[in-house]
């Protein structure tokens, strides 16, 4: 017996997967973010892309050479004379690109260099917005699961001790059943919350790259965090950093950059290019080995780009519209978040910081307490039920504390709050 059942243990353990727990303060996990995100990465490579654009903007124009030679001499019934019966043409062309069109090309590709690297910080904005606020929330999670782990461990202890004195009259059934109730009812939340828990942590392993197989131990400083305050910073201040350095108002303000750009460069189509030629022909003309100058210019009567130039226009009017959308909520996002932030760290300030401990501590003595039958059942599920309730509130109060102030870095673009 003893023989099957250490093969069964070694075999079920071989059949968990491996799960390693990665413990890291903030400052690791933005590191291993900056270095390892693919999204990123994949925003990079865009920048560098759009920068060869302004690369292939510079360009000219290629000149364009073209050659001929008699195919068939009908007098001569011969294929491909050659000598004084031949005839042979030779062409060189250069367009020239009037109106600045070269000019507006490059300034058009060098805006949309702009746009993917505001783009790209953008992008880091959001992601680190989310790191930071997925990192303090696993945090305040698992602190909240560390409760039901302890008062799920008690109950089992007490429900495992009326089980053995089961059918000897020392117990009611009807206590043995709310005892049961109450576990499984601790079970299933507490289920439910690591669920929670896996959810997050995957999004915040996705964002600094860490293997499925590893499990993430946020570890905070909070003494720093609790020194934390919104007087820190008025108001004014935090608006003039959103405006300079919230960068989705600096894709909003490229974009009407590169739609008038557009605009102007459509308009430049309008203007024809010019085409200069030279030209050489063998016999074909009045004179034997004529050499010749050209230049030609389509001459704009029907379309002079006007339905491009039109659209041009109104893409600008759009996205105007757009930019002055996005300034007007620059103020309220920065005052709403710093309210928000004023009213949770009120709200925290109400919190005697004794609290956990003293709950606790009573914790053990309440169970101490109803398995000596000094209180009743009553009494014993609402304490733990409470203490509970208690600590779900003052894990969430915590959060929403910290979200706060990170809702003050994500809106203005600056880590006032660190």
């Amino acid at each position: 017996m003893v023989l099957l059942l250490v093969t069964f243990f070694s075999l079920s353990l071989r059949a968990q997967p491996h799960v390693d727990t990665l413990r890291m303060a903030l400052p690791e996990a933005e590191k291993m973010f900056l270095d390892s995100n693919l999204q990123l990465l994949a925003q990079r490579y865009n920048i560098d892309a759009n920068k060869a654009l302004v690369m292939q903007a510079r360009l000219w124009p290629n000149p364009n050479f073209s050659v001929g030679h008699t195919l068939y001499s009908g007098a001569l019934h011969k294929w491909l004379p050659t000598g004084a019966n031949d005839e042979t043409t030779f062409g060189l062309s250069q367009t020239i690109l009037l109106a600045g069109k070269r000019n507006k090309q490059i300034q058009i590709a060098a805006a949309n260099v702009k746009l993917t690297e505001y783009q790209f910080f953008d992008l880091l904005r959001t992601l680190k917005y989310t790191l930071r606020t997925d990192f303090y929330h696993i945090y305040y999670l698992k602190e909240s699961s560390r409760v039901y782990a302890a008062e799920i461990k008690a109950l089992q202890q007490v429900s495992e001790a009326f089980s053995q004195q089961e059918g000897k009259g020392y117990i009611s059934e009807k206590e043995v059943i709310r005892i049961k109730a109450q576990l499984y009812s601790f079970q299933s939340e507490y289920s439910d919350l690591i669920n929670q828990i896996n959810d997050v942590e995957s999004e915040l392993r996705l964002i600094v790259r860490v293997r499925p197989s590893f499990f993430i131990d946020p570890v905070i400083d909070s003494a720093a965090l609790s020194k934390l305050d919104p007087n820190a910073y008025p108001l004014t201040t935090l608006i003039d950093s959103a405006y300079k350095n919230r960068t989705d108002l600096q894709i909003a303000q490229t974009n009407t950059k590169i739609n008038d750009l557009q605009y102007r460069y459509q308009k430049s189509l309008a203007v024809p290019d010019l085409s200069l030629s030279l030209g050489y022909d063998e016999a074909g003309s009045f004179l034997t080995g004529y050499y010749g100058v050209g230049a030609s210019i389509d001459l704009p009567v029907f379309n002079r780009n006007q339905g491009n130039i039109k659209s041009a226009k109104l893409m600008t009017a759009s996205t105007e519209a757009t930019q002055r959308s996005v300034q007007s909520t620059v103020e309220e996002n920065v005052s709403t978040a710093l309210q928000k932030a004023y009213a949770q760290q009120r709200l925290s300030q109400t919190v005697d910081p004794k609290f956990f401990n003293d709950f606790s501590r009573l914790t053990q003595e309440v169970l101490n307490n109803y398995q000596k039958r000094n209180i009743s059942i009553l009494d014993f599920l609402d304490f733990y039920d409470s203490y509970k309730q208690n600590t779900l509130q003052l894990n969430s109060v915590q959060f929403n504390r910290i979200s706060a102030f990170e809702d003050i870095n994500y809106y203005t673009g600056t880590n006032f709050f660190n």
